[in-house]
C-alpha cells in the first residue's frame, strides 16, 4: 500500500498511549510498508526505539508534518497481521476491555517468524551406470569412503546429508572432492519443522465411513446454507459416541471443495493426538496442528504454511482460532461447553464468541458441538439464535452405558470409608477377569474447596447468592472460616454437622496418586496409568499415555477431567466417577452444569463399541437435579432446571455479568479503588436497575504480595454492562491509576 504517513499501535500495554501514533514514512520505505506490519520506532522525548505495529497507511496528514517523526525500519521476521485480524483486534479490545496492543497479540499467536530449518541432499550427477563403474575405480585405489558413498547413490540418488556423513561415516572431505569432481551435488533447502507424530504416516488403510440419515440431514443443510451465502451459528447437540467428529470432516472436505479453509478447536491438549490421526488418515498433509506444547520454531512454521495457503485444516485449543487463513469457511468448536475456552488472562475473550466475529468478518459460518451443550448456547438455539441439529443414537449402533449411582452416605453407614464403594470394587475385579479395561475418573474440579456432611449430605451454602460457601483457613489464628466467592458472606467453620448434628463434616481430599496407590494395593496384578498434571509435563506424555491405553497396555486408567473428553477407546467398559460432588459445590453458579457436563462425558466414555458398558457414580448426592440427570443423559430436562435456577437468580444467560477486580500491591489503595469504582458503577448507572454484588476481597485475596479485591454486576443487557466497562475505564484513566491494575471479565466462568 502506497502512503506518506503510517498510523501506528506502539508496543506498549498501558492505556495511556492505547491510541494511534502517527509517523512519517521515509522515502526507502515508501510501498514496502504495508498495514499490520511490524515496525521499529522512534518514540518519547528521549526517541527510544521500540516496536509497533502498522494499522493503517494514508496520504492525511493528522497532525504538524513538520513535528512527525520517521518510520525507523521494518522489523526482520515479525508476523504482519492481516488488516482481518485488526479487526478482529479492535472488537476484541471493545468487547473485553483491553488495550489494542494486548489484543493485537492475542491474535498474532505467533510473535516471529523463525528461520526455517535447513535440510541438506547429496544428490548423484551421474547416471547410475556411471556411478557404479566410479565406485568399482575408488574401490580399486584403496579410496574405500568415495567408494561406499558411490554403491549407496547407485541405489538410492538423493541421500541426506546426515545420513552420508553419520550412518555411512563420509568425511566432508571426501564429500567435497566428490562435488569437485562433478559426480555429486549438495543441494541446500529450507523445510518445515514436522509437528506430527513419528508413527502417524504408519498407519493402517483407512476407510471413508457411511454417513448415518441424521448425519446426512446436517452435512446437507450446512453446506447448502453456505452455497447460498447463508452464514449462522449452528449447534450439534449429539449424545456421546454418535459421531460428531464424522460430521465435522464430512464438512470439512465439501468445504475444502468449496475452495475453502477450516479451523477445527479442540478444548484439551490430549485430545490432539487422537483428533490429529482421524483427520490425517481423511486429509494427509493437508492437516496441520498449533498449541502450546510445540516449540517456537514449530509454531511459526505452522503459521507460516497457513499464510501461505499450503494447509488447510488447522487443529488446536483456543489460540487456534487465530491461524492466518485467508479463505476461512468453516470454524467447528468441538466440546464447545469447556471452560478452557475461555482466556484466563487479558483479554479475557471467549472463543466461542470471538469466533462468532470472526467468521462474521471472514464471511464464514460456525459449528458448535457437544454431547452437553454450554446453557448459553442452548439457551440461543432454543429462542432461534442458533440452528440446532441432534443426534441421539450412537454411531455404532451400541447401547449408551448403564449408570448406577452410589449414595456413599449408605456405604459409609455399612462402614465401608474406602474410596471405592462395593460395586465399583466389584466391577473393577470382573473386569479385570474379563480383560476388559476401566477408567477411574476423580473429578477433582473444586478441589478441597466446599464443605460437606458424609453422613446426611448437608453442604454449607451462601444465604444471599446460593452457592456453596469455601474452606479457608487464617494460618495466623488457626482458624477455619467459611467464605462465599461473590459477595463476601462469611461464617466460622463448622465442626458438627448443623442438619444432622454428624461430626463428619469437612472439606473433601483425594487425589490421582492415592487412588493409584489403592489400586496398586487391592489389584496387584492390574496395570495401571495415571494421567493428571503430574504425568503429562513433558512433551509427548499426553500421546504416550494415551497410546499405552489404547494398545491395550494398561487395565486401568485414572485421570482428572482430561481422560473423559473425547476420547474412544473400545475395550472400555467401565467408567468409575470419584467424588462427584466436587464439583456440585465449589461456589459457582455454574457448579450444577459443570456437573451434569463431567459425568455425562466421563459416562460416555464406556462401552462406544459392540462390548456394553457400565458407569459407577459415587456421590453423596444421589438427589441433585444434575446427578439424577446425568445418570438418565437426559440433556432436557437438566437444562429446564438450570435455566429456571439461572433466571431466578439473575445469572447467565438468562442475564449477564460483569466481574470488575482490583489488583495492588498497597492493600489500603486496593480498597480505595474497587469502593471507588462500585460507587460510581451506582451513581452513573444505578437508574439502570442492575443489580451489584460486593465489594469484598477477591476468592484468593493475595497472591505473590498482590491484594486482589472485586465486585460484580448483573444485567438483563449486555451493552449496559460495556457501558459500564467504559466509564470506568475512563476514571481509571482520569485518576491516572495504573490501567493494568484493573480487570474486566464479562460472563466469568470462575471465580477470583
Amino acid at each position: 500500500m502506497i502512503g506518506r504517513f503510517a498510523n501506528i499501535i506502539v508496543d506498549i500495554s498501558h492505556e495511556k498511549v492505547d491510541r494511534p501514533f502517527q509517523y512519517r514514512i521515509p522515502e526507502a520505505l515508501i510501498g514496502q510498508l504495508d498495514v499490520g506490519m511490524a515496525v521499529i520506532i522512534p518514540f518519547g522525548l528521549g526517541n527510544k526505539r521500540i516496536k509497533g505495529y502498522v494499522i493503517e497507511i494514508t496520504d492525511k496528514v493528522e497532525y504538524d508534518e513538520q513535528k512527525l517523526k520517521y518510520v525507523d525500519s521494518i522489523v526482520k521476521g515479525g508476523i504482519s497481521a492481516q488488516s482481518d485480524s485488526l479487526r478482529l483486534a479492535e472488537w476484541i479490545r471493545q468487547n473485553y476491555g483491553s488495550t489494542m496492543i494486548a489484543a493485537l497479540k492475542t491474535v498474532l499467536p505467533v510473535k516471529k517468524k523463525l528461520k526455517q530449518v535447513i535440510r541438506k541432499n547429496i544428490v548423484c550427477k551421474v547416471d547410475a551406470q556411471t556411478a557404479a563403474a566410479k565406485a568399482d575405480e575408488f574401490a580399486k585405489k584403496h579410496q574405500n569412503a568415495k567408494a561406499r558413498l558411490m554403491q549407496e547413490l547407485v541405489l538410492q540418488p538423493v541421500l541426506l546429508h546426515t545420513l552420508v556423513t553419520g550412518k555411512l561415516n563420509i568425511a566432508a572431505q571426501t564429500i567435497r572432492a566428490l562435488e569437485k569432481a562433478e559426480l555429486i551435488e549438495v543441494q541446500v533447502e529450507g523445510t518445515y519443522r514436522s509437528v506430527l507424530p513419528k508413527n502417524i504416516t504408519d498407519l493402517d488403510n483407512w476407510k471413508k465411513k457411511q454417513l448415518s440419515p441424521n448425519q446426512n440431514v446436517i452435512v446437507d443443510n450446512i453446506i447448502s446454507d453456505f452455497k447460498n451465502n447463508i452464514r449462522m451459528t449452528y449447534l450439534v447437540h449429539g449424545v456421546t459416541g454418535s459421531g460428531k467428529t464424522e460430521v465435522y470432516m464430512e464438512l470439512i472436505e465439501k468445504m475444502i471443495a468449496e475452495g475453502r479453509q477450516a479451523i477445527m478447536l479442540i478444548p484439551e491438549i490430549a485430545l490432539t493426538y487422537q483428533t490429529l490421526v482421524r483427520f490425517y488418515q481423511r486429509f494427509g498433509d493437508r492437516v496441520s496442528v498449533i498449541n502450546s506444547r510445540l516449540s517456537a520454531g514449530e509454531r511459526s512454521d505452522q503459521y507460516e504454511r497457513a499464510a501461505r495457503g499450503e494447509i488447510d485444516i488447522m487443529i488446536g485449543p483456543r489460540s487456534a482460532l487465530f491461524t492466518p487463513f485467508k479463505r476461512l469457511g468453516l470454524v467447528i468448536i468441538d466440546e464447545e461447553h469447556e471452560s478452557s475456552y475461555k482466556s484466563e488472562s487479558m483479554p479475557k475473550y471467549h472463543a466461542r464468541e470471538v469466533a462468532e466475529e470472526l467468521c462474521r468478518i471472514k464471511n464464514a459460518s460456525l459449528v458448535l458441538g457437544s454431547a452437553t451443550p454450554s446453557v448459553e448456547s442452548y439457551y440461543k438455539a432454543k429462542k432461534g439464535e442458533m440452528r440446532l441439529f441432534t443426534l441421539k443414537e450412537r454411531l455404532a449402533g451400541g447401547q449408551l452405558p448403564k449408570v448406577y449411582v452410589e449414595d456413599l452416605r449408605n456405604e459409609l453407614k455399612s462402614g465401608n470409608r474406602s474410596i471405592l464403594s462395593r460395586r465399583l470394587y466389584d466391577l473393577i475385579r470382573d473386569r479385570l477377569q474379563k480383560k476388559e479395561q476401566t477408567i477411574l475418573f476423580i473429578n477433582r474440579r473444586g478441589y478441597a474447596g466446599f464443605v460437606s456432611c458424609r453422613a446426611c449430605g448437608h453442604v454449607m451454602k451462601c444465604p444471599h447468592c446460593d452457592v456453596s460457601l469455601s474452606e479457608h483457613t487464617n494460618r495466623f489464628k488457626n482458624k477455619s472460616m467459611l467464605v462465599c466467592h461473590y459477595c463476601g458472606y462469611t461464617i466460622p467453620g463448622v465442626t458438627s454437622c448443623p442438619q444432622c448434628g454428624s461430626k463428619y463434616i469437612l472439606g473433601f481430599r483425594a487425589g490421582t496418586q492415592q487412588i493409584e496407590e489403592f489400586l496398586h494395593r487391592e489389584f496387584p496384578t492390574a496395570r495401571v496409568l495415571r494421567m493428571d498434571a503430574d504425568t503429562t509435563k513433558g512433551k509427548g506424555s499426553y500421546e504416550r499415555i494415551l497410546s499405552q491405553f489404547a494398545n491395550e497396555e494398561a487395565d486401568i486408567l485414572v485421570g482428572t477431567q482430561m481422560i473423559v473428553k473425547g476420547h474412544d477407546f473400545a475395550k472400555v467398559t467401565l467408567v468409575g466417577i470419584l467424588a462427584a460432588d466436587m464439583s456440585l459445590h465449589v461456589g459457582d453458579y455454574r457448579a450444577g452444569e459443570r456437573t451434569f457436563q463431567l459425568l455425562t462425558q466421563a459416562a460416555g466414555r464406556a462401552g462406544r463399541s459392540a462390548l456394553p458398558g457400565e458407569v459407577v457414580i459415587q456421590t453423596y448426592q444421589p438427589e441433585h437435579y444434575a446427578v439424577v440427570h446425568a445418570a438418565n443423559q437426559d440433556y432436557e430436562h437438566f437444562f429446564a432446571e438450570e435455566i429456571a435456577y439461572r433466571d431466578l437468580m439473575m445469572y447467565p444467560p438468562v442475564a449477564h455479568m460483569l466481574a470488575v477486580l482490583v489488583l495492588s500491591n498497597d492493600e489500603k489503595m486496593a480498597e480505595i479503588q474497587i469502593n471507588t469504582l462500585a460507587e460510581q458503577a451506582k451513581q452513573q448507572f444505578g437508574n439502570r436497575k442492575f443489580v451489584l454484588i460486593g465489594p469484598t476481597e477477591a476468592c484468593i485475596g493475595k497472591i505473590n504480595d498482590i491484594y486482589r479485591y472485586i465486585f460484580y454486576i448483573k444485567h438483563g443487557e449486555y451493552q449496559v454492562l460495556t457501558a459500564v466497562k467504559d466509564a470506568l475505564e475512563q476514571t481509571v484513566y482520569a485518576r491516572k491509576w495504573n490501567a493494568d491494575s484493573v480487570q474486566f471479565d464479562f460472563d466469568p466462568l470462575n471465580n477470583y
